[in-house]
């Protein structure tokens, strides 16, 4: 599974791309506000620090107007991810993209029928929004199962990237269900490699180290 990390936030980008993990970031307009950045000065910087795809968001909700602001945004960098709502001027403007070889990533999906549509339109990537369900009552996981079934049937190349992600068990779920990448906001990434045994084990050889009165090097 490919890790992007959902921010804007350039010290956290760089921080967990020096780890080796990072595949790839989303943004959205939320993100750039709380960024408090011009989006193309923050964009062009976070294209320097991964080389990975990263999304960066029409405001458009006309096809014409998308595809101006995705003329504008591709020219950022070479990775930039062109990001368009599950609307049907948004597939429109995906199927126009990726016709012209830019990678896409359809956001705010909720539903197996629109995930097969984005992939219809040739999206490089679909953005299930698990937490935004669960906040409704309904599995956000059963989506992302029936899309990857949905997908497989078909041979269909559109990567499913498990969005809206709020837990450490969304992250082993989605891993579970075959999604391909899980966008995560950096607080949950760091998490993952989080666990109390670990700490107690660790306290534990530390200090029989420390009888040791031995030093490496």
């Amino acid at each position: 599974m490919k890790f992007f990390v959902d921010t804007a936030d350039v010290d956290e980008i760089r921080e967990l791309a020096d780890t080796g993990l990072l595949d790839g970031v989303t943004t959205n307009p939320s993100l750039i506000l709380k960024s408090g950045r011009d989006i193309v000065e923050v964009t062009k910087e976070i294209c320097n620090i991964v080389d990975g795809p990263v999304s960066a968001e029409v405001t458009a909700l006309d096809y014409d107007g998308m595809m101006k602001e995705a003329a504008v945004l591709s020219k950022i960098a070479d990775n930039i991810c062109i990001k368009l709502p599950l609307t049907m001027d948004g597939l429109k403007a995906c199927k126009a993209l990726s016709s012209q070889g830019q990678q896409t990533n359809v956001t705010l999906c909720f539903s197996a029928n629109q995930a097969l549509l984005a992939a219809k339109a040739g999206a490089t990537f679909i953005s299930p929004f698990i937490g935004r369900l669960d906040d409704m009552g309904i599995d956000g996981m059963e989506l992302i199962e029936e899309i990857r079934v949905i997908y497989d049937n078909y041979g269909f190349e559109t990567q499913i990237l498990a969005a809206s992600i709020r837990t450490v068990n969304h992250v082993k779920d989605s891993a579970l269900a075959g999604a391909d990448v899980a966008t995560i906001p950096p607080s949950t990434l760091k998490a993952l490699v989080k666990h109390p045994l670990t700490d107690k084990g660790l306290d534990a050889f530390l200090a029989d180290w420390a009888k040791t009165g031995q030093k490496i090097g």
